[in-house]
Formats: C-alpha cells, structure tokens, sequence
C-alpha cells in the first residue's frame, strides 16, 4: 500500500452513557494495537534460514518483504503526525543486525503511539492528500495482510485478525481496491474459497490465494 505515497515522498468498554446495544466505534490506534499484538510473534518466528524463501507476494522474498514491512511501520508512524513520507527507497534493516525482529516490534509500538495520538485521524496527509483515517487504514492493512503473507512462507500457523480490524479493512479495501488495482498495489481478485472466512474473503479481495501453497 505504501506506492500510494510516492508522490508524498509509497476492544474497549463502551462509553459512559452509551447504550449497551451500540457498536463500539475503533480508533486506528487501536486496531493497530490490535494487529501488533498478533503481528509480533509471527515476526519473532521468522527463522534465518526462511529469509531466502518465496511469499505471496510474488516480488518480494522474506527479507524483502520484512525490510518492506520494516519501511511501512516506519514512515507511516510520519504520515500520523501529518509529515512527508518517503518509500522512494527501502533500507536493508533485516541486514543491519540480527536484531531486526525487536527493532521491527519496537516500530511497531511507536506506530501505535503515532495512530493514538490526539488529532492523528483528522485533517488529510500524504502526498495525495488523503483522509487521515483511511490512511492509517493502510497502515493497518499492511500490518495485517503482510504478516498472513509472512506466516504463510514460514510455514507459521496464522494467528487472524479481530473481527474489528477486518471490518476496517474491509471498508477500506473497498475503497481503494480500483486505484489500487491500477497501480499494481493489489492484484486481481481470486475466486473466494467455498466457506472462505471473512479475512480469507479480503486476502482475496487484495489478490491473494487464501490458500497460496508454501513451495
């Protein structure tokens, strides 16, 4: 989702009053405290030796694909304080040291921190001048469908996503799969598998083979 920006540069208690019945309204912060939590382990679990392995994401090996997460967490915790991003270049952080997966966890917080900041959600940002919260949506998307995409080429057992997230992100994928697809962000759709879950129904929506095969 980060090629969007580079032209810029790519579960609570209800309220105080609030009926018992009402739908709890998420902030991005929150649904990304939420992803963190079940991205973290994924990352942790990530052996050397799979680093050369292919992902679903047919560009990208492992390492790549973690310095490219690494880059998102990073410069999107920039897009939340209304900041200029720059994707133009990926850093090898996975080769910086081996430890990436704390340095990649510890990001993460400060991401979190940046989306639960007050104000974080108004106003636009970006290069393209985006609304605040479907930003952050991307943000959320990537932490979510790219540790599936991780868990599945280190032969992890995906841990899933909350239902809260899936429905941001399904929302948000709505929104922007056209320009997306356009610019090579998402593939095609892939058929839904019979029974498909509602996150394997959005991995699909973003092109991805909810039972892509590990080789």
């Amino acid at each position: 989702m980060s090629r969007f920006f580079k032209m810029g540069g790519r579960c609570g208690a209800y309220g105080r009053g609030m009926d018992a019945n009402a739908v709890k309204t998420y902030g991005i912060g929150e649904l990304l405290g939420l992803a963190r939590e079940r991205a973290v382990p994924v990352v942790r679990g990530i052996p050397d030796e799979a680093l050369a392995g292919p992902t679903p994401c047919a560009e990208y090996d492992v390492k790549a694909l973690v310095n490219h997460l690494f880059q998102v967490i990073v410069q999107f915790q920039r897009l939340a304080v209304k900041e200029t991003s720059d994707f133009g270049e990926t850093p090898d952080r996975v080769g910086e040291g081996p430890d990436w997966r704390e340095r990649l966890a510890d990001e993460a917080d400060r991401l979190v921190a940046a989306w639960s900041a007050p104000g974080a959600e108004e106003g636009t940002t970006g290069g393209m001048n985006m609304p605040a919260r479907l930003v952050g949506s991307m943000a959320l998307l990537d932490l979510t469908v790219h540790v599936w995409d991780l868990a599945r080429a280190t032969g992890q057992d995906h841990p899933g996503a909350d239902e809260a997230v899936v429905t941001e992100l399904t929302g948000a994928v709505a929104e922007l799969a056209p320009t997306a697809r356009k610019m090579g962000v998402f593939g095609e759709p892939v058929a839904e598998p019979e029974g498909a879950s509602r996150f394997e129904r959005l991995l699909a929506r973003t092109g991805r083979d909810p039972h892509w095969p590990r080789s």
